[in-house]
């Protein structure tokens, strides 16, 4: 009796967890955006494709347009500066023409004092010297102007070719979101979001640098980029401290790459269910923040409440999984350049 009396516990613990594991009783996991597989898998990693190379394409576009005005405002410059400097080689080349010119020949026939020849070469090449100098500033200015406007047209080719990256990686992106049920015009998104942050570093030509997943992620044991921890923290400064969950091994997109982070709504876990009251307010101002600052971020795009906004196309329609998690009712993805 004793026996089979200690060995109750053991079968009550059985059939619990037993019972736990069929009806899925306190399962916190099952709110827990997880790394898309399958289509929504291909659909993500061509989404971080296109918007990654339509923001460079931007980034260098801005740059390049930047380039002309400048370019525009010293060639105005240099063009007056030239348009000076021949008309006094006119005058020159006039005086030289009508022999009114000094040369030491005109001094030194001019007189026979020893005193007022020294002064009259004097002059003599002080004027030579004057003439050369200017002669010479006009010719480097003429180079100078044929340059600018060498660097001129290049901004403007420039400007075209980036404008059709952007054009080919607007289309690529709408046609995966297409692909997965999404992609379509949509009501209500959030708007309104204010600027908080600085703009982050780029490279010289207006993209954005390579980044690896480097710095320790303060929301999981895993990592997660500069650029992405810059946007956590930029949140965090801005008011958005709810839960939230970066870094996530295994399969593809950005979560494995630490270049996406998940915001609840909800300020403690992921509800498994769509937010509401108070958590879609929090969400929703949340993913007006991330859009608002997106150029200065680094954004790629982001998913809040079956919607996707991208820097190429604004929001559209997202196709989810039908869960809460999948169709992001629970949770705003901001995924980083």
């Amino acid at each position: 009796m004793l026996t089979s009396t200690r060995r109750v516990p053991q079968v009550l613990l059985f059939l619990i967890t037993l019972l736990v594991g069929v009806v899925g009783i306190a399962d916190p996991a099952a709110a827990e955006p997880g790394e898309d597989g399958g289509q929504n898998l291909t659909v993500r990693q061509a989404l971080d494709k296109a918007n990654a190379e339509y923001n460079d394409a931007k980034g260098r576009l801005d740059k390049s347009v930047a380039d002309e005005a400048a370019i525009t405002e010293q060639l105005t410059v240099t063009q007056a500066r030239v348009g000076e400097l021949e008309a006094t080689a006119g005058t020159l080349a006039n005086a030289a023409y009508r022999g009114k010119r000094i040369s030491l020949a005109n001094v030194l026939l001019a007189s026979d004092d020893p005193d007022t020849v020294i002064h009259g070469m004097t002059t003599v090449q002080y004027m030579l010297s004057r003439d050369d100098k200017q002669l010479h500033e006009l010719a480097e200015t003429r180079k100078q102007l044929e340059q600018q406007k060498t660097d001129l047209a290049a901004a403007v080719a420039n400007q075209q070719a980036q404008l059709k990256i952007m054009e080919t990686n607007k289309k690529a992106a709408e046609d995966a979101l297409k692909k997965a049920g999404g992609g379509g015009a949509t009501t209500g998104a959030p708007s309104g979001g204010k600027v908080t942050t600085n703009p982050v570093g780029r490279n010289s030509d207006g993209s954005y640098a390579k980044q690896g997943c480097s710095e320790n992620d303060p929301t999981t044991s895993g990592c997660i980029s500069p650029r992405m921890l810059n946007a956590y923290n930029e949140a965090r400064k801005a008011g958005y401290t709810h839960y939230t969950s970066c870094y996530r091994s295994g399969g593809g997109g950005d979560h494995p790459a630490g270049k996406a982070c998940d915001f609840s709504a909800n300020a403690k876990t992921f509800v498994d269910a769509r937010a509401t009251g108070a958590d879609q307010q929090y969400g929703d101002a949340l993913a007006a923040w991330c859009i608002a600052n997106a150029k200065n971020l680094g954004v790629k795009y982001v998913i809040w409440y079956k919607r996707i906004w991208q820097p190429s196309s604004g929001w559209k329609s997202y196709g989810g999984d039908g869960t809460p998690a999948g169709d992001h009712y629970n949770h705003v993805h901001l995924s980083m350049q």
